[in-house]
């Protein structure tokens, strides 16, 4: 006898009308029926939608749309044609307003199930999650425009949209120069216009489409190892006019690199730097193992609260300049910081934070593993003279010894920015060791975030969470969260 207790109607390849109720896990939307959970991407809540169920589990199902039935009041038409298909953009099909909401609803989910703590959105109880700050536009529209860094892939394959296949049209598929569709890392789209970077970003993606295929210059085929064109990095800095192209190849041409200098020259006039990254290896990643400028100076600056950074090829930097200012801006007021605090800032990459703050304290210590990001934040300090601040290269699960503390001090404040996967256990043990009185985690994950928190529970109080919008129209989201020594 069965004990499958599962709604007999949410079959695998059924097809059901669902009503979606709220934004889940990495921008999906969900119905229940009768308890049992159905994931629905590209679905807004209010929806009332007929889904193709797709996978079917013990304890859910994931389908996709077949026809909205009735659409929700938070639903908007979306402003690119390759919405639905390109990985780049998940939301654009719903208002901004609601995309804020649904990022504060996140981050309470991610404390109140990753971390076990009483979450609320509206701080009736619990930990106290505010309103996500977005981005503000002159019209009050949504926001486009708003990376200063894009990585474009090539490749010898590319994928078509739905639409493109309904012309009829023939279409050269051995040759793309976009972004992969989603959960393809061997397929891309050939975009010709893209609304997350600059117009400029977009001929320029064009004219170097064409210029390649002109030259019959191959891309890259990944599954093959083999083609000369891999990547086109552009980075656009938010606050100067100054403009960077990197074109990531398979080996260095010096021939074709001028080629292409002199199209750059010529055509885009406002690349102020144009540099040839070298990856001959078998992954498809942007950076290089060599880099050679061809022409301008080989890094662009960009500003952040008054301070200028300069950005190599390879270089992190916050892809959104004007929400990265408002992100520091609440971590600093976060940390309540005075004139005579020593401020420890781990993850500290090229210096920003640290750099932004120290004119606010007696000192900050920055700490991070990569060396080559220590040495370009010393020089970032250096650059906008600031004397008031130490970087120190290694890994954190073995810094934090007596000899380190004696040798910088014992920190008033604790601001630390880990990658994605957060941070390490032994991290977390030593810092619960080392007791900070104030305490500030920037995060680009909530999930990992509150799970890092919960094992300082018994420690630090969890007084408040900011989400700050850096990335429009997906589910992405930073989280400050203000902690207290108990």
């Amino acid at each position: 006898m069965s004990t499958d207790t599962r709604p007999p109607k949410i079959k695998r390849g059924a097809s059901v009308e669902l009503t979606l109720e709220k934004f889940a896990d990495r921008g999906k939307s969900l119905a229940r029926v009768d308890g049992y959970v159905v994931f629905v991407p590209r679905g807004v809540p209010g929806d009332r939608v007929r889904v193709g169920i797709r996978k079917r589990k013990r304890s859910y199902a994931e389908g996709v749309i077949e026809e909205v039935l009735t659409p929700s009041p938070l639903r908007t038409d979306p402003r690119c044609t390759y919405f639905g298909t390109c990985g780049g953009c998940k939301w654009q099909h719903v208002q901004y307003d609601a995309q804020l909401e649904a990022k504060r609803q996140s981050v309470a989910e991610a404390f109140a199930h990753a971390g076990g703590f009483e979450a609320s959105t509206s701080g009736a109880v619990g930990i106290n999650v505010l309103p996500t700050i977005g981005m503000e536009t002159a019209d009050g529209a949504a926001p486009f425009f708003y990376r200063n860094k894009m990585e474009f892939s090539f490749s010898a394959r590319r994928w078509l949209t739905d639409w493109e296949i309904a012309t009829g049209e023939q279409f050269d598929t051995s040759f793309a120069l976009g972004l992969h569709a989603p959960g393809r890392f061997d397929a891309v789209l050939d975009l010709d216009a893209c609304y997350l970077q600059s117009e400029w970003s977009s001929r320029l993606v064009n004219a170097t489409r064409a210029f390649a295929k002109e030259h019959g210059w191959k891309p890259w085929a990944i599954r093959d190892h083999e083609g000369f064109l891999r990547h086109l990095v552009v980075r656009t800095p938010g606050n100067t006019d100054e403009r960077m192209v990197v074109l990531t190849t398979n080996g260095h041409d010096a021939e074709r690199m001028e080629a292409f200098a002199g199209m750059l020259r010529a055509d885009f006039p406002e690349t102020t730097t144009f540099v040839n990254a070298v990856n001959t290896g078998k992954a498809q990643v942007a950076f290089g193992e060599v880099y050679h400028t061809i022409f301008g100076p080989g890094v662009v600056h960009d500003t952040i609260g008054g301070y200028r950074f300069e950005i190599a090829p390879n270089a992190f930097f916050q892809t959104n300049t004007r929400q990265a200012e408002r992100l520091y801006a609440v971590a600093a007021d976060f940390a309540d910081l005075t004139p005579d605090d020593l401020v420890y800032d781990l993850y500290s990459g090229a210096g920003t934070i640290s750099i932004y703050l120290a004119e606010k304290v007696k000192h900050v210590v920055g700490v991070e593993l990569i060396e080559a990001a220590v040495e370009n934040a010393k020089a970032n300090a250096k650059a906008n003279e600031v004397k008031n601040v130490t970087f120190a290269q290694g890994d954190m699960r073995d810094l934090f010894a007596p000899a380190f503390i004696e040798a910088h001090g014992r920190p008033d404040v604790l601001i630390v920015d880990p990658p994605r996967a957060g941070l390490h256990p032994k991290v977390v043990e030593q810092l619960g060791k080392l007791r900070p009185e104030r305490f500030v985690y920037v995060s680009c994950n909530p999930q990992s975030q509150a799970r890092d928190l919960a094992l300082l529970k018994d420690i630090y109080r969890v007084e408040q969470v900011q989400p700050v919008d850096l990335f429009p129209h997906t589910h992405h989201v930073e989280a400050v969260a203000k902690l207290q020594l108990r």
